[in-house]
């Protein structure tokens, strides 16, 4: 905790996140309108102290959507990374550890198929098998992020498998199971740590792009991807519209890869000066 304080933008990044994480908690006590209440008597109003964001088309105010949209967020980083954890950690601990035709052939192999493709392109494929809506764009943004879960634990596996202390867990009769998850997974938990904290900004930003194609969070619900696609049109005569959803997916994206750069400093001993 003392390197990580010492690391300034890494206490930046994690200031950012903090705040997100508590107007998402108090989004109810912070917006000041139903995010989904339509006025059309104010329809399109610029910045004001009434609406410190201004209004959409429908008269809806944008900085509670804003603020209500930070809960999307939150989740998509959270249920995206983990089911890509999920899928990534228990494949890539057992692909290292056991090696064999299954490893280099299957698992590899599937993994290097899938990392050729640009992830959005993929996350988009799923997601039009799958159908749209937010469960569906997280279950493709997880399996998209999935491949490079296996490939870094898989990593950490081969690195420890021979070293000494597992070699004597062996020579001694400890159950495979009993080496990899007591032995091996605590001391390969640092770089994953560091790449899904990473993930998740890329976590919010697939939502974001799938939510603005019509593939992730379906109207009325707010959502910064969705505003962005419902003001892309207004950006001529209510700029404002696109600035504030585009400004806070910047902000919550740079926290995250900010808090992710301190995390590195402080967990990889490559990067530790």
């Amino acid at each position: 905790m003392r390197n990580f304080v010492r690391n300034g933008l890494g206490v930046l990044g994690g200031l950012i996140i903090l705040s997100l994480i508590v107007v998402a908690i108090f989004a109810e006590q912070i917006a000041p309108y139903d995010p989904n209440a339509q006025n059309y008597d104010k329809v399109l109003m610029p910045p004001s102290a009434e609406h410190p964001f201004g209004t959409d088309d429908l008269g809806r105010d944008i900085f509670s959507r804003v603020i209500y949209g930070s809960r999307i967020s939150i989740e998509a980083a959270v249920i995206s990374v983990g089911i890509a954890m999920l899928i990534g950690v228990p494949i890539g601990l057992l692909s290292g550890y056991y090696r064999g035709f299954w490893d280099e052939w299957i698992v590899m192999r599937t993994v290097d198929a899938m990392q050729a493709f640009p992830f959005l392109i993929l996350a988009l494929a799923i997601s039009a098998v799958l159908g749209s809506g937010f469960g569906n764009a997280m279950l493709a943004i997880g399996i998209g992020f999935s491949p490079a879960f296996v490939r870094i634990t898989r990593g950490q596996v081969l690195s420890l498998r021979n070293m000494e202390y597992i070699q004597a867990a062996r020579a001694v009769g400890v159950k495979d199971s009993r080496i990899i998850f007591r032995h091996i997974l605590p001391n390969a938990l640092n770089p994953i740590v560091i790449q899904a904290t990473l993930a998740m900004a890329a976590g919010i930003l697939a939502e974001a792009s799938l939510s603005y194609l019509g593939l992730g969070v379906q109207p009325p619900t707010p959502s910064w991807g969705s505003m962005l696609n419902q003001a892309q049109t207004l950006m001529s005569v209510a700029p404002y519209a696109t600035f504030y959803p585009g400004m806070a997916i910047f902000l919550v994206v740079l926290g995250f890869n900010l808090l992710g750069d301190g995390l590195q400093q402080i967990l990889d001993p490559r990067v530790r000066k």
